[in-house]
């Protein structure tokens, strides 16, 4: 691994990750939403900024590669599952969320599964659409909390909803094409 500025970002976004949770043990509402919307939306730019300067100074590398979604599944999982609780589990918050869990842990297995050749399942400009909607509706539920105006909070969970129906498409989409790899009968 090189200590590239883009791995450091990575990997302080996924060390961000499971001290999110924390935010809310240790601080009262509304201190806590303000942190964690804090936490979570200067992750959220590091996901961004990391790839932008891999791709402009030419610092991409294999452990880029492979630590940045991880960092961002985390980052986004772990968010999810604290946006789920302070929601008090609303219906549709948890059903999106869920979506998006499993759609996750699909993929996952999917790229574990097919080893060397999940590296040809290119991630798709859709995919990409789907990780910028996930955090905007996240910041969105997070801000709630300091902004407790219906508004926000309906806005919220319609850009979950969202996030939630194109993580069902771009989940459909990786299994279409990890497909030819899964047949039992390659000719």
């Amino acid at each position: 691994m090189r200590w590239t500025l883009p791995n450091i970002l990575s990997i302080l976004r996924l060390v961000a990750a499971p001290l999110f949770p924390l935010i809310f043990v240790l601080w009262d509402r509304p201190a806590a939403d303000a942190v964690a919307l804090g936490v979570f939306v200067g992750a959220s730019a590091t996901d961004w900024v990391d790839g932008y300067i891999a791709r402009k100074w030419n610092l991409a590398s294999r452990f880029g590669a492979m630590i940045d979604p991880i960092a961002d599944k985390a980052m986004v999982l772990i968010a999810l599952m604290v946006v789920v609780a302070a929601y008090g589990m609303a219906p549709w918050i948890t059903a999106a969320a869920g979506v998006i869990v499993f759609r996750e842990v699909f993929v996952s297995g999917l790229r574990e599964f097919l080893g060397a050749a999940a590296g040809q399942l290119k991630v798709t400009r859709l995919a990409k659409w789907k990780t910028t909607v996930q955090m905007v509706a996240i910041t969105v539920l997070l801000a709630h909390g300091l902004v407790p105006h219906a508004a926000v909070g309906t806005l919220g969970t319609l850009l979950l909803v969202a996030a939630a129906g194109l993580t069902l498409i771009t989940g459909a989409d990786y299994f279409a094409k990890a497909w030819p790899h899964l047949r039992e009968d390659k000719r």
